[in-house]
Formats: structure tokens, sequence, C-alpha cells
């Protein structure tokens, strides 16, 4: 049986992993490739009141349900198709009646801030990525993009960085960078680091078609 290869691509908050995942998916053939967002493995909250699922802190490991993400994972290392979660920012809780169906293939990505802290999760990445960017450039592009995309307030944006984007990157993300094969600086404008791992897609993609 073909065995997919995972790769994980982790780092903070505006430090350009979504960028390193597109640059990887344009030049790698669409049927051979599939993304998993960490993100999408907030954990259900629909047995929470409104107001209590306010109060849930994204910044923090116990926010992501990584015991779904790692068992459909497996499902897919198996050869079985999955049923991705969709996660509701408004209501902020799991969708119950949408999903998205993810099948088996040759590359998968795994994108989140938190993959190399879970060591279980870890564990199922072959390939482990940290896109390491300067905190200023993060904090810039975290304005603009939530400014932009969820129409905050500069001053929202910078609150919840100081009260908990910033301390949860402190302790539960870059501490966890030591576990990484490859540090990337510069995310996307990285070209050798992405040939790189793109070498070693290709080389992936050739074993898995001789088998």
């Amino acid at each position: 049986m073909k065995m997919p290869l995972i790769i994980g691509i982790t780092g903070g908050t505006g430090s350009g992993k979504s960028t390193v995942c597109k640059a990887i998916i344009e030049n790698t053939p669409s049927d051979k490739i599939a993304v998993v967002e960490q993100d999408s493995y907030y954990k259900d909250q629909s047995h929470l009141t409104f107001e209590e699922r306010l109060k849930t802190n994204y910044d923090h490991p116990l926010s992501f349900d990584n015991d779904l993400l790692i068992s459909q994972l497996e499902d897919l290392c198996k050869g079985i198709s999955i049923e991705k979660p969709v996660y509701d920012y408004e209501n902020h809780t799991r969708k119950i009646d949408e999903t998205v169906t993810i099948n088996p293939t040759d590359i998968i990505i795994v994108e989140g801030i938190m993959l190399l802290e879970d060591e279980k999760l870890r564990e199922k990445l072959d390939i482990r990525i940290y896109v390491d960017t300067e905190d200023d450039i993060r904090i810039l592009r975290r304005i603009q993009r939530d400014i932009k995309e969820r129409g905050r307030s500069v001053d929202s944006v910078i609150a919840q960085y100081l009260e908990t984007v910033k301390p949860a990157h402190d302790q539960f993300v870059e501490p966890y960078k030591k576990y990484a094969d490859i540090i990337m600086p510069e995310g996307g404008k990285n070209q050798v680091a992405i040939d790189i791992v793109l070498s070693r897609i290709k080389s992936q993609l050739r074993k898995n078609k001789s088998r």
C-alpha cells in the first residue's frame, strides 16, 4: 500500500505558513496533494452557551481536538477518506452539518501554529517545517489580515496579541521549533528551502508510482 508523505508546516501567527503551503501546492499535481488545517480541529463547543464560548482562548493547545486530527491522519494513511470538520467562527463552535471530504493522496500537508507542541501529533509528521519570521513582521501581518478579513480594529488586534497570542507563542510555539527538520526563515520568499521540500515531494511521487 502506498504511504503518504505527511508534511507539517508550523510557525507563529503571520509567519507565512500559508504562503509556504501555496508555493508547495502550486508546484505539485493537484490530484497528488491535500491540505489539512489544524484550525479546522478546534474543539466542538455546542454544549456551551454562546457567552461561555466567547471566553475560549484559541491560542492555547487545549482549544484543539488533536485526538481527532491524529485519528483522521491515521485513516488517510490507511487509505480511508475523512470528513474534515468545519469551524464556525461566528458561533464559536464546530458546524454540525458541514464537513469537507479529504481523500487519501500521496502528499498531505498539515498546517497550524501548534503542530510540534503535541508529541503524538508531531510523530505523525514525516517532515516538520518551522517558518521563522521576526515578531514585528508577524504582528504587522496579523493587524493587516484581521482588519481586512475580519473587520477588527487596530486596538482590538493589538490587545489580543498582547493578552493571548504573544504569550502562547512564547510558551507553546517558539520553544518547539527545536523539533523541526527544516527551519525556514522568510517563509515563502525562501526559494532554496522550498526547492528542498519540492525535491523530497518529487522523490515520494516517483516512489509511489513505482509501487
